[in-house]
């Protein structure tokens, strides 16, 4: 059974950093590739970062570029997501994924997962 488990989240100023984490049983992270989405209040799930089985190739949406950085680490089976200056539109549940198809197409989206965690609260104030 496949389980992806985050932490990490919280509460935090404009302006800060928080780490999530993913940790997976069931299914080693080195064969797949990863992704993380958030949705807020009222809005649907939307990408936020992915990363490729080898970690070669991240992609990010638009407006986290520069200020997230999506990493794993096989040897613990847990991806990782660093976001750095982090503002109140940051504000949103963050989901891991695990890839469910050969490779990470550029523009993936959520039919590209077909396992999930169950969230972690980011909470940003101004």
């Amino acid at each position: 059974q496949v389980q992806l488990v985050e932490s990490g989240g919280g509460l935090v100023q404009a302006g800060g950093s928080l780490r999530l984490s993913c940790a997976a049983s069931g299914r080693t992270i080195s064969t797949f590739y990863m992704g993380w989405f958030r949705q807020a209040p009222g809005k649907g799930r939307e990408f936020v970062a992915a990363i490729s089985r080898t970690a070669g190739t991240s992609y990010y949406r638009d407006s986290v570029k520069g200020r997230f950085t999506i990493s794993k680490d096989n040897a613990k089976n847990t991806l990782y997501l660093q976001m750095d200056t982090l503002k109140p539109e940051d504000t949103a549940v963050y989901y891991c994924a695990s890839g469910a198809r050969s490779y990470l197409r550029r523009n993936s989206d959520y039919l590209d997962y077909d396992y999930w965690g169950q969230g972690t609260q980011v909470t940003v104030s101004s």
